[in-house]
Parts: structure tokens; C-alpha cells; sequence
């Protein structure tokens, strides 16, 4: 991904949710987007036409529509109905999005639409983030990475967030994951971690 002079930018075309320009690239707001905000801490996330990405929790597309101005094919699950609306709008603007309208809780429902993949992305405010985080290794590929940024409090609002921290790195390692990073992303987003994960090759 591309940073120019201190700022995160991805190549799609613009106006899809109001952000500003920077020439000819799009400015991917740290304080919007999680992931941005993980890429600006220094965690490099490889991007590219040759990477399928299976998002969970897709929400308006915000994050949605910068991913796949780098990726290959992006499946975009979301449950909300009227977020679900704006992210159908993204997607007529970015053909290779596809928007699936399903609760990450059911699988089940998508599990015939979406290809295994080289990323997943993980960004639903639910108390059980690491379990939802090990059903959908079956959609990730040997060697495939995963970022599950962690809202602490959704988990356990009374809990000190570097514990809950610590019991999710713990759930994915016994699902099979590989940590490999865990970022924390003050200032731009409050007790969130983004935990940058790998599904061993064997």
C-alpha cells in the first residue's frame, strides 16, 4: 500500500463516502478505518490484485471500497440492513466487491459463495470475536493471513483490555493461528487491538 508524505492512500476512484484527494489517490483516513490506522502504526499489510480478501463486518463499505482498490476479489459480509444499503451502492462502483448479507454467526449461509482466500478481515463488535475468528479458517488458505481487530470492550466492558487482549491471542493460537503482531491503535481508535495473524502452511 502507498503512503505519500506521511498519508495513506489507496487508487480507486473517489467520493465514495466524502474522503478528500490527493491528486489522483484517495486519502484512507486513519481515524475511519482500522486498518488504516494499523498500516500507519508501521504494521505492513500486503495488498494486491493477486490477494482475495473475505471481510467480516463490512459495515457502509468505508474500509470495504479502500481494500479493494488494491485486492483482488473482496467478499464483503455485513448484517445490517441499512449499512448493507450503502455497501450495495460501493459495490456498483467497484465490481470486484462482493457484498454478502449474512450474520458472521452463520456461516453457513455464504459458505457456498465465498472461494478459500489470502485475507481475512475481521471487524465485528461482538463479545465473541476470537471464536468467530476460528470458524472461518476453513475460508483461509495455508500460509493466508488474518487481522482480527479486537474491540476489547465489546468483549467484556469491565475487563481491562490488555487481559481480554490476552485471552483472544490465546483462543486463535489454540484454533491453530499463528500471532504474529499485536498493534494496538491509539490514538486513532480507543482499547482496539489488531491482532496480525498466519495459518501455517502446515
Amino acid at each position: 500500500m502507498k503512503i505519500i508524505d506521511g498519508t495513506l492512500v489507496s487508487p480507486g476512484k473517489g467520493g465514495v463516502y466524502g474522503e478528500r484527494t490527493l491528486g489522483e489517490w484517495r486519502i484512507w483516513d486513519p481515524y475511519r478505518s482500522k486498518l488504516a490506522a494499523l498500516v500507519l502504526k508501521g504494521v505492513d499489510v500486503a495488498l494486491d490484485s493477486s490477494v482475495n480478501v473475505l471481510y467480516l463486518g463490512a459495515a457502509n463499505g468505508t474500509t470495504v471500497s479502500h481494500v479493494a482498490d488494491y485486492a483482488g476479489t473482496v467478499y464483503a459480509v455485513e448484517f445490517a440492513p441499512r449499512p448493507m444499503q450503502d455497501l450495495i451502492e460501493v459495490s456498483r462502483r467497484r465490481t470486484n466487491i462482493v457484498p454478502i448479507m449474512a450474520d458472521v454467526n452463520r456461516m453457513q449461509v455464504y459458505e457456498m459463495l465465498v472461494e478459500q482466500v489470502d485475507l481475512i478481515y475481521q471487524d465485528v463488535a461482538q463479545p465473541n470475536q476470537a471464536a468467530i475468528a476460528a470458524h472461518h479458517l476453513k475460508f483461509l488458505k495455508k500460509g493466508g493471513i488474518f487481522i482480527l481487530m479486537l474491540k476489547t470492550r465489546s468483549v467484556n466492558v469491565r475487563e481491562d483490555p490488555k487481559a481480554v487482549c490476552e485471552a483472544s491471542v490465546q483462543h486463535l493460537e489454540a484454533a491453530g493461528l499463528v500471532v504474529e503482531t499485536v498493534q494496538w491503535l491509539d490514538p486513532y481508535h480507543r482499547d482496539h487491538a489488531a491482532l496480525v495473524c498466519r495459518l501455517p502452511e502446515e
